[in-house]
């Protein structure tokens, strides 16, 4: 065998091992954050800092890997994102583009993820997060999931494929016979997107019911848990999607016997498309998780009412479907946390930094001012002249720059040394998430669920007692009858037993007479034969008599 050949066989058998022989033959350095990211068969990198030249022994690497698990890219590289006051100041700056953004190389990992797919019988998660994909790569991509024994989950969050891209994609996923779980998390998708999704569910529910029917041949129970298709669907962050998406599910969710988790986090939906996955709860009793949260336009009451009924659906903690930690908001993805610094005075005697930081999500209510003076800083103003005055210009600006009234846990000095510069630095906070969707994530994730749901449902109970009462009178009545019907069996038995014996002595009498009739019968049969044989033997004498 060609020693190339050998040793590009062993390589195959560990990743890194084949990665630096690679980056051997290419003369390159192998990245540390290739083996810092590389744990127990699974590779998970952030590529936004790899150089568009050490991205050929990695993609290599990847294409005729057999041992790796899980293989997950991802970028967290935003565009046109840059700091408020740039603009203003009317300073500008490039920031550099990250290699994987060009179409040439996006395609190449496409290239090489489609031959770890047709080639690894291991690998089961994929998770390309936050890359432009094109269509011809997700063509790539599709040819590799229709060949794949082992992917049981696909996901592509923040990727813009937009509908055209899902439906590419969902006609390799509905003929698949391993893909359990997909991720289009942020995908620039609306409500046809979640058609085709719904359609790939339909479509596999109707090959699942004629296996079903197959296997419940000659008296047979068919296993659901172990027949090919989706499990779990996340949708989250589509704000298109709305009430016609919400609709299309619900659809093909009210007669649906396998699909285990539904996340519609962020999706613009309304009491309207609420109420019609409601209805399609009142069939389905398999699905688990139907993750409705972060939507505002759905009334509380609604979603209570719908995360209860699936929680009664999967009342086994032990269940391998879980609630999703709510995603944050773009604001907070998009934006960092503000500084703002003002120079008050002017002195010699160097300057006095006061830092003001928001509290958390709780401390400060939208919509309301503090005018409190323990909880806001406001300097009394001093006559002009004195030692430390500030013009009302440079008051104002302060004011301005300060945004207003802050909460602190600390109180701050009433007194400041007159004469020296002070500079404040702001800190804008977190923002904060509504009461109620916190209160659904606590009843979600408490461990004590259950006994919360009784101790809101007595009126359920109370209700349910009084039909197991009506229940146990009419069980009473029915004995009452069951009684009386055994009786009456009993008598009926009795004279059954007697016609029975009168029978018998009847058929018994006939018998006997049908047998003297017989033999009266023979008696004269053999009489008139005797008779015959008599004329017989006269009629022989006459001819020998005759001669």
């Amino acid at each position: 065998m060609i020693e190339s050949v050998k040793i590009r066989r062993q390589c195959m058998r560990d990743f890194y091992s084949h990665y630096e022989h690679l980056c051997a033959l290419q003369g390159s350095v192998p990245l540390k954050a290739v083996q810092a990211n590389l744990t127990q068969g699974a590779l998970d990198l952030i590529v936004d800092r790899i150089k568009a030249a050490d991205w050929a022994p990695l993609l290599s690497a990847i294409r005729h890997n057999k041992t790796l698990i899980s293989i997950g890219v991802r970028s967290f590289h935003q565009q046109g994102l840059g700091e408020p006051g740039v603009e203003r100041y009317k300073t500008y700056f490039r920031r550099r583009i990250p290699a994987i953004r060009s179409k040439d190389l996006t395609g190449q990992l496409c290239k090489a993820v489609k031959g770890c797919l047709s080639i690894s019988d291991v690998l089961k998660n994929l998770e390309l997060q936050g890359l432009l994909l094109r269509e011809r790569d997700l063509i790539l991509l599709t040819k590799g999931l229709a060949a794949t024994v082992s992917l049981e989950s696909i996901s592509l969050p923040h990727c813009p494929i937009g509908d055209g891209g899902l439906e590419t994609i969902c006609q390799s996923i509905k003929n698949s016979a391993t893909i359990r779980y997909v991720n289009f998390t942020g995908c620039s998708l609306t409500w046809r997107g979640a058609e085709h999704v719904a359609n790939v569910l339909k479509h596999q529910a109707m090959k699942r019911h004629s296996e079903a029917w197959a296997e419940s041949l000659r008296y047979r129970r068919p296993d659901f848990d172990y027949m090919t298709g989706l499990r779990r669907v996340t949708f989250n962050c589509n704000m298109l999607v709305g009430d016609r998406g919400a609709s299309a599910f619900a659809e093909c969710l009210g007669e649906d016997l396998w699909l285990k988790a539904l996340d519609l986090q962020q999706c613009g939906i309304s009491n309207e498309g609420a109420r019609s996955l409601l209805d399609a709860l009142q069939t389905n009793t398999t699905l688990v998780v139907l993750d409705i949260r972060k939507n505002p336009l759905i009334d509380h009451v609604m979603m209570k009412n719908i995360i209860e009924r699936v929680l009664m659906n999967g009342n086994s903690a032990n269940s391998e479907y879980k609630w999703l930690t709510s995603p944050p908001s773009k604001d907070a993805l998009k934006t960092r946390p503000k500084k703002r610094t003002i120079v008050l005075g002017s002195g010699r005697k160097g300057k006095a930094t006061i830092r003001i930081g928001l509290l958390s999500k709780n401390s400060i209510s939208p919509g309301k001012k503090n005018t409190s003076g323990k909880d806001s800083y406001s300097p009394k103003p001093l006559p002009p002249g004195t030692k430390g005055f500030l013009p009302w210009r440079t008051a104002e600006r302060a004011k301005r720059c300060r945004g207003g009234p802050v909460d602190s846990t600390e109180e701050l000095p009433v007194k400041i040394q007159t004469g020296a510069p002070v500079k404040v630095t702001v800190e804008s906070g977190s923002t904060s998430e509504t009461e109620d969707t916190e209160d659904l994530d606590d009843a979600i994730h408490r461990p004590n669920l259950v006994k919360s749901l009784d101790k809101v449902k007595i009126t359920k109970y109370q209700q349910l007692q009084l039909e197991l009462e009506e229940c146990m009178e009419k069980i009473k009545e029915e004995q009452r009858a069951r009684a009386k019907a055994e009786k009456r069996i009993t008598k009926l038995e009795i004279e059954n037993a007697r016609l029975k014996n009168l029978n018998i002595s009847l058929s018994e009498a006939l018998h006997a007479q049908s047998v003297t009739n017989m033999i009266l019968g023979d008696e004269g049969v053999l009489g008139s034969i005797e008779n015959s044989f008599q004329k017989f033997h006269a009629f022989l004498d006459l001819l020998k008599d005759a001669g």
